[in-house]
Order: C-alpha cells, then structure tokens, then sequence
C-alpha cells in the first residue's frame, strides 16, 4: 500500500500573501493531485502545520483551501489523516483546541479526516504505524509512553530532534533526544522544513519554498510503501525565489532573459556596476516585463568586514546563510550556535509580518 505524505503546508503563509497562496495551489493542481490520480494512490497522511498561524485563520484563506485542497480530498476519495503540529494548535501546552478540527470537520462527524491530537497506532493495510503528534505538556507522558511501548516499529509524526540539521548549516538543539526513538526502524517526520535522512530518522521537508531561506533547496512531498517500507520524493520543481548576481563587466544585461524570472520574488545582487544607464534600465525591464513580486536591490555592503563581504557576495547567499557564515567568521567568545539561533528566530519573525 502506498500512502501519500505532505506536511508543514502553512496555509496563510507570509500574512496570507496571494502570490504565496498561488504557488502553493500551483503544487496542488499540477503535481500533487495528478499524481495521486496517476498512481491511484488513496490515502494521504499530513504530518501536521496545516496553517500557518495559531491564533487565527484568514478567512479567505480558509475557504479558499477547503474548496481547492479538502473538498478535492473528498471528491476524489482520498482517506485523509492529519497529525496535529505546533502551527495547527492555539495553546502551547494542548493540542486540543486546533485548526483542523475547527475549521475542516463536520458537524455530523462524517466525511472529514481524521485528527490525531495525542499519539496513536493506526493500522494500514495490515501495517502498525505510531502517530506522534506535537508533544506538548499535556501529552508529553502519553507520547513518551506510547515511544517506548508501541507494538510497532515505524513512527510518523511531527517532531524537534535534537541533532538534526532544520535549515542549511543550523543544528537543532531542542526537542527529544534521538535515543527516544532508537528502537524504530523508521521515524517519519514533518515540522523542519529541510529534507534530511540518516537512515533512520527522515525529514520529509517542505513541498515547497516559504522563505528565502528555501532557496535552491530542493521540495518534494513523500510517498510511503508500507510493504517494502520504501521512501520515494516527488519532486517540485517550481520555485518562488530566484537571484541574480549583477556583474556587468561579464555580461550585456540589455540582453538578459527576464522569463525565468516572472511570478518570482527576486533578490539582485550586485557585484560590479559599471554602466548606470544599462543598470537603470534593467532595473526597469524587471519592473515592467515581468510580474516580480518583490524586487530586493542589494548593493551596499559597506559595513561588513572586507574578508566576510567578499565571500558572501560571491556566493549569493540566502539572509540566513549570510548571518550564519557572518557570525563563523567573527572573532568572538559568544556562543555562535545561540547568536545564529537567536538572529533567525528575529529574522523569521520579520519575515512573518511582511505582506
């Protein structure tokens, strides 16, 4: 039986940004759905941050993905189980009180999805599976139980494991430690949005990009085969973030292909300006033959130490690599893991409250 996998779909995600939402429906319509259809696959396990925001829901949001995503779910008889993640639930210590069963149940408690709020074994075609939601004060005995008495060896859950990488060159240093989940042969998880596999614990990722920090990092959602209890990523290949590392002493940008470039938010960095006039009306061909969504000129760099900024600027690197690769290359006795851990928390909460 194979049994489809998505997780950390943030619906509403960047304050329920339209281009955002057009790209994640993109996914849906063109490369999940048809694929689903294609190999007749007809259960889908979401390993929980189904929206974006705990507190509330946009209520165009809301609609918008019951009539694309639940109602499409439903019309194609999709058996459709929901993990509950740390995005999903309006309290921080319970899991009871959650988007999915507010928003995307019925009255009738018929022809929805199933909820897990605490963990759970479910069967699937004569295979056991350990559900794990995010563990929380009030499940945490629970969950830490059901880890270590479980007659199953495969876990699918949303989880922060201490030791894994969550985004390009930062290591996870909260959660549970990968010693409670070593008698599983396979623990399956959402919540990092970076795909990683050490054979043992994997990461599904994002299946798509959300952040800058998303850039050139490859998305793809999962396919589980409980019978051979093989892994397989579908890939993405759409994108929404894109740079161009402006240098006009090697190329004529009168002659530039934009086309790669519409319906993407674009970051162009500049390492050598020569010709302000072939600059300027580039700047304006980016405005006016495209539809970019936001357009990010960086060229000042002048307060970053001259042996930091020339690396950074030849590389082209996301705001978090940069910050990371910055404070690596600090002389300083701070703790450079709680710095690097303390700047994105600040960099992604600013990310949260652009439009």
């Amino acid at each position: 039986m194979k049994i489809a996998l998505l997780n950390d779909t943030h619906f509403g995600v960047r304050n329920d940004s339209e281009a955002f939402r057009n790209y994640q429906l993109k996914f849906y319509d063109e490369i999940f759905f048809p694929y689903l259809e294609e190999n007749n696959i007809k259960t889908l396990v979401h390993l929980g941050d189904v929206v974006d925001r705990r507190k509330f829901i946009n209520f165009q949001t809301a609609s918008i993905f019951r009539k694309r995503f639940w109602d499409r779910l439903y019309e194609e008889q999709i058996d459709t189980h929901i993990i509950i993640g740390n995005h999903d639930t309006y309290f921080k210590n319970t899991n009871n009180v959650n988007a999915i069963e507010n928003l995307y149940t019925t009255f009738d408690k018929r022809n929805e999805p199933w909820v897990y709020e605490k963990s759970e074994v479910v069967n699937f075609d004569g295979t056991d599976i350990l559900f794990v939601p995010w563990i929380c004060d009030d499940n945490r005995e629970h969950s830490m139980e059901m880890l270590r008495t479980a007659k199953t060896d495969i876990l699918i859950g949303h989880l922060e494991i201490k030791g894994v990488e969550m985004q390009n060159g930062i290591i996870n240093e909260y959660g549970n430690a990968k010693s409670d989940f070593s008698r599983f042969e396979r623990v399956i998880s959402g919540h990092f949005h970076k795909h990683t596999d050490d054979g043992q614990i994997f990461y599904c990722g994002a299946q798509y990009e959300m952040t800058w920090s998303d850039y050139k990092d490859p998305k793809a959602f999962t396919i589980f085969d409980t019978e051979t209890r093989e892994l397989t990523r579908v890939s993405n290949p759409n994108t929404i973030h894109k740079k161009i590392i402006y240098d006009d002493k090697k190329n004529n940008y009168n002659l530039f292909d934009l086309a790669p470039y519409n319906n993407h938010f674009v970051k162009l960095i500049v390492l050598n300006k020569t010709n302000d006039m072939m600059f300027d009306k580039f700047a304006e061909r980016l405005y006016n033959e495209i539809t970019v969504h936001d357009l990010n000129i960086i060229e000042d760099y002048s307060d970053i130490k001259a042996s930091v900024r020339d690396d950074i600027l030849e590389m082209g690197e996301d705001t978090v690599t940069f910050l990371n690769n910055y404070i690596d290359q600090l002389e300083t006795d701070v703790n450079k893991t709680k710095l690097k851990q303390y700047l994105k928390s600040i960099y992604i909460e600013a990310s949260d409250t652009k439009a």
